[in-house]
């Protein structure tokens, strides 16, 4: 009842229940506009490669174009950025239905491809901005962003299966349109929210300089989102390839959503708990769990234990990605915030598919028992490059420690 309690005091805020809900329905393109484009590219050309090429194209164009949409929503607001977003997303969109479904040339595709995966609504940057807005206490920022991660979990197993369904038992187009109207419905509902929009923070050349990005925590931090990144991407494929070799190719959805499952548990736990220590400290362990619960996948042949430790190893998925996004919320200025959220999701988006494509080689090459080891080595530098994140993280608006001077 104390868990409970914790996320019924958040969503009691005015206006957070609403922006929460329609931030759950914008980010639905996450997990099914790159699965979507696959489904109907290769429906029309019956290539895979070219289907695969077409939606690496629609992701890269997002992993580098969301940093600077964040700074843009930090300076212009979330209702004016979101709301040309979402539009020139739709926009991109149908274009690229059109041109798939009218014969046009390849070139148009691609070009529609990355419009439409360059002004995705950051959808999941401006939720948590909200969210540090308003609240004032950092245990309830804390729930907060554990709710999202577990409505990020939500998204990520949904989606898949609903714009898969929906391409082959419907239509392949269908899946993408209920993309489209989630990503942009949802967008302009939760830009239309005023009274909890964050203030825009208009850049004023005449009072100096921006406030700095904390560089010295950012870096690492990137590292490791971009290290699990990799994982995730790694381990999806792997689990796949794992349960097709062994002549049950119809449980890998089931494996994948234990693991989604652990992630989900721990995160509804972890974000009803007051910490004592802070996020910076939660990273490094969380980094390292991740490591250690990859590698006994590596030793696992039956599918029923592989199921049982993915479930276990799912625990530290979200309370690991619910500390980066804290400590980003702790050490980046308020003004520019989005920006640095979506540093640390851009760089999970940006592992994804090398982590896929590594992982897909191994599995060619030596096998999926192999290919997990690819997930094992992702961990690692995750929990090295949380190491080197600095022990005591000030907040942007107080001064750093100093030292002693020398006598």
């Amino acid at each position: 009842m104390s868990v409970l309690t914790s996320y019924r005091r958040v969503l009691a805020e005015p206006g957070a229940l609403l922006f929460s809900l329609t931030g759950l329905v914008a980010r639905l393109p996450i997990s099914m506009a790159g699965l979507g484009i696959v489904l109907l590219v290769e429906s029309a050309s019956g290539s895979y490669g070219v289907a695969g090429a077409v939606s690496a194209a629609y992701m890269v164009a997002n992993a580098i174009l969301a940093i600077f949409q964040g700074r843009l929503l930090d300076r212009l607001g979330q209702r004016t950025v979101l709301s040309v977003a979402a539009v020139v997303f739709g926009v991109a969109m149908v274009l690229l239905v059109q041109s798939v479904e009218a014969g046009w040339p390849m070139a148009a595709t691609y070009a529609a491809a990355v419009v439409a995966g360059g002004s995705l609504p950051q959808i999941g940057s401006c939720v948590r901005a909200r969210w540090a807005h308003v609240l004032d206490a950092p245990s309830q920022v804390q729930t907060a962003f554990a709710l999202e991660a577990v409505l990020d979990e939500v998204v990520f197993v949904l989606g898949p299966i609903l714009v898969t369904m929906l391409a082959t038992a419907v239509h392949p187009v269908a899946g993408l349109a209920v993309a489209v109207v989630a990503g942009v419905g949802g967008s302009l509902a939760f830009a239309a929210q005023r009274g909890t929009e964050p203030p825009a923070h208009p850049r004023d050349r005449s009072s100096g300089v921006r406030p700095p990005l904390p560089w010295r925590t950012l870096v690492p931090l990137g590292v490791v989102a971009t290290a699990l990144g990799v994982l995730f991407g790694a381990a999806e494929v792997t689990t796949v390839a794992f349960a097709d070799e062994r002549g049950v190719r119809a449980w890998s959805g089931a494996l994948l959503a234990l693991w989604a499952l652990g992630s989900l548990a721990s995160g509804v736990v972890v974000g009803a708990i007051v910490w004592r220590r802070g996020p910076e400290v939660r990273v490094r362990w969380g980094a390292a769990g991740m490591a250690l619960a990859m590698t006994p996948l590596y030793f696992v042949d039956s599918v029923l234990l592989m199921g049982g430790l993915l479930l276990v190893g799912g625990v530290a998925i979200a309370p690991t990605m619910i500390a980066c996004l804290s400590l980003t919320e702790r050490v980046v200025p308020s003004s520019r915030l989005t920006e640095g959220m979506a540093i640390v999701q851009t760089g999970i988006t940006a592992g994804v598919a090398p982590g896929a494509t590594l992982s897909g080689v191994v599995v060619d090459n030596h096998g999926s028992s192999a290919a997990y080891l690819v997930t094992v080595a992702a961990g690692l530098v995750a929990a090295a490059a949380a190491q080197l994140l600095p022990r005591e993280v000030p907040a942007p608006d107080e001064p750093a420690p100093q030292e002693e001077p020398a006598h």
